[in-house]
Parts: C-alpha cells; structure tokens; sequence
C-alpha cells in the first residue's frame, strides 16, 4: 500500500470490522465509535467479556500434540459450507417431542461448544494486577473495588464498558469470523463469518459476507492450546482422555480431591492451578523447564513439589499387554497405570491426573495468507504475520499495524503489561489513525524500526514482551509521542494555511485583501 493509498484509506465515515468482544476489543470499538468510524464487531459467544467470561462447560480436546499455528482452536469452513442455512427452518421434526427437543438442546449445546470454545477462565480466576492500575480511560471500577477481584466483577467492568459506550448495539453475537481477505481490487477487506442463529427447530448455522475499509484484530492470546510433543503424552491421552488436560478445560480442583496430580508449566494458570489445589489433592507435582519467565516456586504453596521438565510418558501395561482389557478395568479412584520419567532421571508413579498449563500458540486462522506453518521466525520475510513456531506476532508496526496495509491492524499482542490499560492506549491510537488523526510514517521507516527491533530482542514470544523496567512505560510514551507530534503537524499546517495571506502577498490578493504597512 502506497503513501497515496494510505492516506485515501483512513477517515471519519469509514467502515471498521473489530473481531472479538473481549476488553481489547470493547476498548477498540469504542474508541472507534467516539473517532466517527462505522463500526461492527463480531463476537463468536453469546456475550461480550472475552477470558473473563466464565462457561462451566470446556473446549474440546485439542490435537495431540497440537503445534500448527495456522489450525487455530476451531475448525475454520470452507467457502460457500454454509451459504444455506443448516439446517433449513422448515425441516422441523421435533414439535411436540420431549425426547426430541432435549436431544435437541443437547445439540445444541455441543454445537454451541464446537461453534465457540469457551474462554480458559476457572471459577477461581482472579486478576493479577491490581485494578487500579488494571482500567480503561474508558470508564473507572466501582467505587469501593478491592485491588484484587473474583473473575465476575472483571467480567461485569468489560460488560459496562461495552453496554455503556455503545458496543454492545454495534456487536453481532454468535458470530464467528471465518476469513478475512482483500477484495480483487484491493480497495477493501471481505470478511467471511458464520452465525449461529438458534431458533425453535435447533440451532443452524448460515455464512455471511461483508466488506469494511478497516480491521482490528482483538482476538487475544488464549485461544489455542500448545500441546507439546513429548514422548507417550498422546497415548496416555488416548487412553485415558478425562485424565489428560489442557489447563484452558481446568474450571475447579474439585476432581482432584484426594488423587495425585502432575502440573506440567510454570506461568499464571500453572500457579493458579497449585494454589486451587493446594489442600485438596492428595500431592501435586509442577513440572517445569526452567526458562526465562517460569514463576518461582516460593509462589507455589509448601505443598506443591517442583520437579523437572518431563522426558516421556511410559505406559504399564498388565498381564497380556491388552490395553481395552486395561481401560475397562480403570476405575475413578485407580491412578493411570503407567510412569512419567522426568529429565533428570526421576520417575514419578501413581499419577491420576496430568494439567498441562503448557501455554497457548499465537495463532489467527481467519487470516491464511498470513500465516506459514513451514516457515519458522527467521525466515517469514515482509508478509507473513504467524511463522511455524507460534510464538509472536511478525510485521507488525508498533505490535500494532500490519506493515504492509496498516488498515489491518491488531490489539493486544504485547506480553507482561497492565493488560486494560495498555489495551486501552493501543486503541486510542488505532481509532485516531483510522480516523485520519494519526499520520503513517513510510513503509520503509516502518521497516527500519522494525528491523531495529528484531536486532534488539530477537524472535520469539520475547519480542513482545515489556516485562523490563520501564519497558510498559517506554512503549506507551511511544505511542503517546507519535499521536502528539501528527497532532503538532496537522496544527502547524493549519497555522500556515490560516496566516498564508501574511507570508504570500499573491494569496492575499487572490483574497481581495490588502497588504498591512507599519509606520
């Protein structure tokens, strides 16, 4: 896109497309909104709120292993799948049916779950930044708030936020946005979706077409789960699948009263995950790796035994070796019949139930072209957003703008900030660059910075990380320092237009004025 191009494709009036109605998204569509864009935002759930929105019902089993950036956590149609509502509202065989009609809600429900996975949020979620510092200039907390809440006041906050500056009425719930591309002439991004309609026959599903001038991605980074590849781990789940899970289907410890857990991670929602646990299971091991952001295990309750990065799971097999004859034989009480041998030698038995807090993949299945799950960090080149590893966001101008057509930009992609906060400041400048407020600097001093960047921090999930002293602070002054000095611009054009008549003499006749003399 072309200097030209860039500066035709922002403006009041102009049509915005926000995926996803968590707070990045109720941040982006707001500000939009009060910048005089057009906007509609898509939300595949029933109800804005994004990770804080708690479900008791769980995603479905990802791929074991599941490392395909691309795959993301729901499988994405193909073109015209749904182009007919599906089912047809005439084809009602159920009226009068009890039967019927609870199979249908049943149905329904799965389809819902399939449609939509649920946010990874466990009754227990509470924020870990505190909320004065955790808020939106959008609106303040409660007066009396505590610093630290349960996930259904954060969740209500995000509820007001949107309700209140009129998100909600601009959102098209049930609505998941199955591809995102440029239509032939460039000049626009066609947006594929699928709605969930649920009607009194059951739920169909029907596929829609839109186009929009601008995109903002805001669909945050707890979507797909990354399921390692370790040895015997996807035995073990085909075995025993209800023993083996992904932290975003953990919802309470209650499961594990009495038994022996294996945590495997040491982020947020592994500590999370020990300190739920802590009194409840029987004895619970936290497998971790050692790396840069792992938490210390004086974060962990005494309970809690650290051990190391997990070598393989081993099965132990009884008698002849048969496996079907060995699952009907697991009880609920019994722990899973074989080993796991951890790196350092060690080797852990009587197991019931594996957690793998293991972390999520960035991923963006609504945008293809974007993605290459061939490609790994070092070679994605000027075009590709997700490479095969995952773990970053590439091309990107500011973890914002998409380099090469900053109509497409993205909220929410740094790490280790004040989540709301820093959400809110990236969608205050998208709204005014889109509004025509903000002034692109070229592609090629958008690249150089990038470049400088990459130098600076590397690849990987590090890149967007500012978690060094300072660095949330430096990255908003940024941000800030860019809106002020278009600003300053723009003042200073007008400045110039408006006094033209007194450094042009032509101007001033064209005018009909006449020139001032001093004594």
């Amino acid at each position: 896109m072309s200097s030209t191009e860039r500066q035709h494709a922002f403006g009041p009036g102009r049509t915005v497309a926000v995926i996803g109605a968590g707070i990045s998204g109720v941040c982006a569509a707001a500000h939009l909104i009060k910048q005089g864009l057009q906007v509609t935002v898509f939300e595949r759930s029933s109800i804005s709120g994004g990770v804080w929105h708690y479900d008791e019902r769980v995603t479905e089993d990802p791929p074991y292993p599941n490392n395909t950036p691309s795959r993301g956590d729901y499988p994405v149609s193909k073109p015209g799948e749904y182009a007919y509502a599906t089912p047809p509202p005439e084809h009602d065989t159920t009226a009068g049916d009890v039967a019927a009609n609870l199979e249908c809600i049943q149905t329904a429900t799965n389809l819902e779950v399939h449609f939509a996975p649920p946010s990874p949020c466990y009754a227990g979620l509470k924020n870990n930044i505190p909320t004065p510092v955790m808020v939106s200039s959008l609106g303040p907390w409660p007066e009396g708030t505590e610093p630290f809440v349960s996930q259904d006041h954060v969740e209500k906050y995000v509820q007001t936020l949107a309700s209140t500056h009129g998100v909600n009425a601009v959102t098209s719930f049930h609505t998941r946005v199955d591809e995102i591309r440029k239509t032939a002439d460039g000049t626009k991004w066609e947006i594929r979706s699928v709605a969930l309609e649920k009607r009194v026959t059951g739920p169909r599903l029907a596929e829609r077409t839109s186009n929009f001038d601008l995109v903002v991605v805001a669909t945050g980074h707890y979507n797909m789960p990354r399921i390692p590849d370790t040895e015997g781990l996807k035995e073990w789940k085909e075995r025993y699948p209800g023993r083996v899970i992904h932290s975003k289907q953990y919802r309470s410890p209650e499961p594990y009263r009495g038994r022996n857990i294996l945590i495997i991670g040491a982020g947020v929602s592994a500590n999370d995950i020990c300190r739920e646990s802590d009194g409840v299971a029987a004895k619970t091991y936290q497998s971790v790796r050692g790396g840069k952001f792992d938490l210390p295990a004086s974060l962990a309750p005494e309970s809690v035994v650290r051990v190391s990065e997990v070598a393989r799971f081993e099965p132990r097999l009884s008698g002849n070796g048969d496996v079907a004859q060995q699952l009907q034989q697991l009880d609920d009480e019994a722990p899973i019949p074989g080993t796991v041998v951890l790196k350092d030698g060690q080797v852990l038995e009587d197991i019931h139930h594996v957690v793998l807090a293991t972390g999520y993949i960035t991923s963006y299945p609504f945008l293809p072209q974007l993605h290459s799950d061939d490609r790994p960090n070092a070679e994605t080149g000027e075009d590709i957003v997700v490479a095969a590893e995952g773990d970053m966001a590439h091309n990107l101008h500011r973890d914002i703008f998409y380099i090469n057509d900053p109509t497409l930009a993205f909220v929410g992609v740094p790490y280790h900030v004040a989540t709301f906060s820093l959400f809110d400041f990236q969608a205050q400048a998208i709204a005014r660059a889109f509004a025509g407020k903000a002034r692109f600097p070229s592609r090629e001093e958008m690249r150089r910075d990038y470049a400088k960047r990459v130098e600076e921090k590397g690849f990987g999930r590090d890149f967007h990380s500012l978690h060094a002293r300072g660095g949330e602070l430096e990255y908003v002054q940024g941000l800030v320092d860019w809106e002020w000095k278009q600003r300053y611009h723009e003042m200073k054009t007008r400045t110039i237009e408006l006094f033209k008549w007194s450094k042009d003499p032509d101007a001033s006749q064209e005018g009909g004025g006449q020139e001032q003399k001093s004594d």
